[in-house]
């Protein structure tokens, strides 16, 4: 027997699934009293109205819930062109779950009451009004038709809040056997599938927008097990784009449940991976919708040359998504700004960020500030941070899988133009090299030159073995040439100092490169083995020591 003190809803208890749960008696199959009066102690009557899309010529002529979603994102726009205003700013948990408060979300909300009103009226009221409980008068439409089931109220309370509470509000004994609701012709079938679920904790429905509309209901009458049994079924769905973006893009008390989540973060991460490679896919990205692009943004796996170019691109689509100023400064400083990781942009956009007049002043020198102070952190501090910083949704302090590795740089003016550049790559960096890969440094600067290092996995002068080699080049900017003089360092084992491997000079010009095709003159597998001298904690740590020569 279950302790007095157990809440009859707490999601462990009363309302885990009958995936996780198979075989528990409180899951029983109860399809058999379904509509069965034998079975039941009550009649559900459910007035059937028209939709609002039958009403007007101002509708949406949306068939279904999904359907309404589906075109949440387009209203807004049409919305924004016809008007040219633009959502107003909300707290950022809303905009993270996909909810983004419309100019036409306040007649949507309205349409909901309309279909389900979730406040009880007295038993007086049930008794002198064929409105009865849980609906009210409204204009959208009249009721169509009344479909009455016969229920028990012990199976329907036993998973839903809602029904508990309708069957516990004190009418009397000759009136509580008629209960009634009122919804819209379109939620019609969703709701029959929910009510049949509340006893077999099974649905017959396969497709993924009937599924979504279940989702909505079991959401509006609170049967957690049914929202988190449908997340289960689309989760398990082939995704989309557009059906990852629906999802993202549900109401807010549909987003803010724990049984969505796992569905949402699904969608994320899809989104995510489609398009990891912004470039690849320009045109798809810079469509997407706030949600979407937060989705990609969140992502530690963006393949991007730096952090810089995920700034750029944050610019470029704002400008296009939100031609108003003001309205693009509110989506920069209250969305996207956070998902920018300004920590790892180099110093010469940090001071671009600076000036840039899409973002507010306030905002702007806070970021600034931020990475720049990360940046001036050592080393174990920075690690500290990302680790910390590594559970939050912003991440901004945890480094991403760029295409350009970020280096530290020590420049010199004097006595020599001189500058040390210091180059960490991890183990499964490298790994990835083999066969025949390349990682390439952010570009550096030198006697107002741009020059960057590259990692390669390559074979040897005689083409025996594949080995390690590391290359110093210039970036390809006019007829400039002037002499360096280069070295190429390592730590090692055991001391874990920096070891010379490399001295030189090369006469550069613009687009050329000189290094060492194997740096440490070992194959290989000898340099990825796990007893190798020069991975210390699974990074291996390079430098660069370059001088101009006058």
């Amino acid at each position: 027997m279950k302790d007095s003190n157990t809440d009859l809803f707490d999601p462990v208890v009363a309302m885990e699934s009958d995936w996780s749960r198979a075989g528990s008696t409180s899951d029983a199959d109860f399809a058999f009293a379904f509509n069965d009066s034998n079975f039941s102690d009550r009649v559900l009557r459910i007035e059937i109205m028209a939709d609002p899309a039958d009403a007007g010529p101002d509708s949406d002529g949306c068939a279904t819930i999904a359907d309404w979603a589906r075109h949440r994102k387009r209203r807004r726009e049409d919305i924004r062109k016809d008007t040219g205003t633009e959502p107003a700013a909300v707290p950022d948990e809303h905009i993270l779950n996909g909810n983004q408060p419309d100019v036409d979300e306040r007649e949507n909300q309205d349409e909901e009451a309309v279909a389900m009103v979730e406040e009880p009226h007295s038993g007086d009221e049930a008794t002198n009004s064929h409105d009865s409980d849980w609906s009210m008068d409204c204009s959208a439409g009249a009721v169509v038709r009344v479909k009455t089931l016969h229920i028990s109220s012990p199976i329907l309370a036993a998973k839903s809040p809602f029904f508990y509470k309708l069957f516990s509000n004190g009418m009397r004994e000759s009136e509580q056997r008629h209960v009634s609701l009122r919804i819209n012709a379109s939620e019609e079938a969703a709701l029959m599938e929910l009510l049949n679920f509340m006893y077999s904790n099974t649905l017959t429905t396969t497709t993924a927008p009937a599924l979504l509309d279940v989702l909505m209901a079991a959401d509006k009458f609170e049967v957690a097990s049914c929202m988190r049994y449908c997340s289960r079924l689309l989760r398990n769905m082939p995704m989309t784009p557009d059906s990852a973006l629906l999802y993202l893009e549900l109401p807010s008390s549909v987003l803010m449940a724990d049984a969505v989540q796992p569905l949402t973060d699904a969608a994320k991460q899809y989104l995510a991976g489609r398009y990891k490679d912004i470039t690849k896919f320009q045109e798809e990205v810079m469509a997407l919708p706030l949600a979407g692009v937060e989705a990609i943004l969140s992502s530690d796996d963006l393949q991007v040359a730096s952090e810089d170019a995920v700034y750029d691109f944050v610019l470029k689509w704002s400008r296009q998504q939100y031609p108003k100023l003001e309205e693009r400064r509110e989506v920069l400083g209250a969305h996207l700004a956070r998902l920018i990781r300004f920590p790892y942009m180099t110093c010469r956009k940090l001071k671009k960020v600076l000036t840039c007049s899409d973002f507010d002043h306030d905002v702007a020198s806070k970021l600034v500030l931020e990475g720049l102070f990360f940046k001036a952190e050592a080393p174990h501090r920075q690690r500290a941070l990302a680790a910390e910083d590594s559970a939050s949704s912003n991440r901004r302090f945890v480094e991403r899988a760029y295409k350009y590795r970020p280096v530290k740089v020590v420049e010199f003016e004097l006595p020599r133009q001189q500058c040390v550049v210091y180059l960490d790559l991890k183990r499964e960096e490298c790994a990835n090299l083999f066969p025949s890969g390349r990682v390439y440094s952010q570009a550096f600067h030198l006697g107002g030159q741009g020059f960057f290092l590259s990692a390669h996995c390559n074979m040897d002068q005689q083409s025996s073995f594949h080995c390690f080699g590391l290359f110093l080049g210039m970036q390809e900017k006019g007829s400039v040439s002037f002499a360096v003089d280069y070295e190429f360092a390592a730590r090692s084992r055991p001391t874990e100092e920096f070891v010379s491997k490399y001295k030189g000079n090369y006469m550069f010009t613009g687009g050329k490169a000189v290094g060492y095709r194997n740096l440490f003159a070992i194959p290989w597998t000898s340099f990825m083995a796990e007893d190798s001298l020069y991975f210390i904690n699974g990074v291996l740590h390079l430098r660069a020591e370059l001088t101009i020569r006058h």
